[in-house]
């Protein structure tokens, strides 16, 4: 009996261990099966991920060179004297002929460019649209110190810019200008850089012994000729951010455009109104960055320091002095020339505003009634 028992015993044990045998190797198949499907799915999943990208990477350079391609028809070629045959041969012909490019701002005929390039003020010019149509053209709003114009042309339904905001743009954006440099067998060139620097302060010499200072301004390094004047300087949304302006002439990828915010409520007033009556303050003033350019010992933390004051204008006879530092307009932090002229385009002649003064310490208030330019 006792011998029974011990086999039966071992039996049971053998046929248990037989069974956890088969357990385990059931086990392992199983996890294996399992890996084998994770591993599969991770190779598929990455091979999706990787395609993905790189169709991505290819509809955004598809994208980019679509938006460059709509943009390019609401740029145009602009000339002081009409255009005939080809220019590339004509020396100095921006000079000659004023030769430059310029933006379709609306569908009815606005449109941007430098007033070196138009001219003054209800001077004449000629535009020609990418279709090859030459229209005349007449300069309803210019600001010499800001080198902008606004040309008028009759015409309607033309592709015109999206207007984008100079305010929030960054180091090292991307951006584009196109333009017309030389002539017309190269217009609407395309160029591609960065934005290298904001509010940057150049000085334009006129002559040996005068020059105007030009403020706030964005510098690229995608290239900018001398036929590029007028034309837009665009982000990768092809929304226009500035007017191409100036450059170096004795350095490479060092060119500057003017913000597009300061013309805002000029070109909002004109689609409105279909006129723009400039309101005028009547003084010149600098930002604290040109301040060490006319004397190192002038020192502001902020505010627009007044350099001159026209004897035509509003404040020749009141209060205010040369030396004087704008700190505030109607409650509004002032620290930039270009956020005074701003304000004052969004005003209207007759309009009255109220200016805080720092002079030697005080703070002075006084209420000006705005002129018309």
């Amino acid at each position: 009996m006792y011998y029974e028992n011990k086999r039966d015993k071992l039996r049971n044990q053998f046929i248990i261990f037989v069974l956890l045998i088969v357990i385990i190797m059931l086990l392992c198949v199983l996890i294996l099966k399992v890996d084998k499907t994770d591993i599969s799915q991770v190779v598929k999943t990455n091979y999706e991920v990787e395609k993905l990208s790189t169709n991505n990477e290819e509809n955004v350079e598809k994208g980019i060179s679509r938006i460059i391609s709509n943009v390019t028809k609401s740029v145009v070629g602009v000339s002081k004297l009409e255009q005939k045959g080809s220019t590339i041969f004509l020396k100095n012909a921006e000079e000659t002929l004023g030769l430059g490019s310029g933006i379709i701002l609306s569908d009815n005929g606005y449109i941007l460019t430098n007033e070196h390039v138009s001219g003054g003020k209800y001077s004449n010019c000629y535009v020609t649209l990418e279709n090859g149509k030459i229209y005349d053209g007449v300069v309803v709003w210019a600001d010499n110190n800001l080198d902008l114009s606004i040309i008028k042309i009759f015409a309607n339904g033309l592709s015109y810019i999206n207007i984008g905001d100079s305010d929030s743009i960054n180091l090292a954006d991307e951006v584009y200008a196109i333009g017309n440099p030389v002539g017309i067998e190269f217009q609407r060139t395309i160029t591609k850089g960065i934005i290298s620097g904001i509010n940057r302060t150049i000085k334009v010499t006129e002559t040996e012994d005068s020059g105007t200072y030009m403020e706030d301004l964005i510098q690229t390094d995608a290239t900018i000729n001398e036929g590029n004047s007028g034309g837009p300087l665009i982000n990768t949304n092809g929304e226009l951010i500035g007017i191409n302006t100036v450059k170096i002439s004795d350095a490479d990828g060092i060119g500057f455009a003017v913000p597009i915010n300061i013309i805002k409520p000029i070109l909002e007033k004109l689609i409105q109104n279909g006129k723009f009556e400039e309101a005028y303050l009547g003084i010149y003033g600098y930002d604290k960055e040109v301040i060490p350019y006319l004397d190192s010992k002038l020192d502001i933390e902020s505010g627009v320091y007044v350099a001159s004051i026209q004897v035509d204008g509003p404040l020749f006879n009141s209060e205010l002095k040369v030396g004087d530092i704008i700190v505030k307009i109607d409650g509004i932090e002032i620290n930039k020339m270009n956020d005074l002229r701003k304000y004052i385009y969004s005003k209207s002649p007759g309009d009255k505003v109220i200016l805080l003064i720092e002079r030697e310490g005080k703070e002075i208030e006084m209420e000006v009634e705005l002129g018309q330019n």
